[in-house]
């Protein structure tokens, strides 16, 4: 079972209550190979909500509002949906402050990205959940250059 971005199933969740659907990530959905969450809905974080980023391992709005708390809360309530659905795998949205992995932004919202991993990656990792982007499922199921698919 994979934990996923709720934004990548299609769900209206991120800052600006937009979706990033992803069809592959839609159809792990359907099949009821993945279960869909927010984290920073189940940390109490309303939707649309005012860009955050991380910044010295904690989470700031655009605006100078500290809201680790926030963040810290959803990744575990998150966590706790993972471990009851015995998941093994997540699929989460690439630089994001709660779901970025690998890359997340440096937390000047200039748009910049940093080597770093958000709130919600680290707990996962933590418990040996491996973690995947959007990106990375993309690449994986490209075709690679030099491949004929007709033969």
């Amino acid at each position: 079972m994979k934990i996923v971005s709720a934004c990548l199933a299609g769900i209206n969740c991120n800052y600006k209550n937009e979706a990033k659907p992803s069809q592959k990530v839609i159809e792990l959905v359907k099949q009821g190979k993945a279960i869909p969450v927010c984290p920073e809905q189940l940390g109490g974080l309303t939707t649309p909500r005012t860009p955050a980023e991380q910044k010295d391992n904690k989470v700031f709005t655009k605006d100078g509002e500290d809201v680790t708390f926030q963040f810290e809360k959803g990744a575990k309530e998150a966590l706790k949906i993972a471990k009851l659905a015995n998941c093994d795998e997540a699929i989460l949205k690439s630089k994001s402050p709660s779901c970025g992995s690998g890359k997340i932004y440096d937390g000047t919202f200039s748009g910049k990205l940093i080597d770093g991993d958000g709130v919600f990656v680290k707990i996962l990792k933590k418990n040996n959940i491996k973690v995947l982007t959007e990106d990375e499922i993309f690449a994986s199921v490209r075709p690679r250059k030099g491949i004929n698919r007709a033969n």
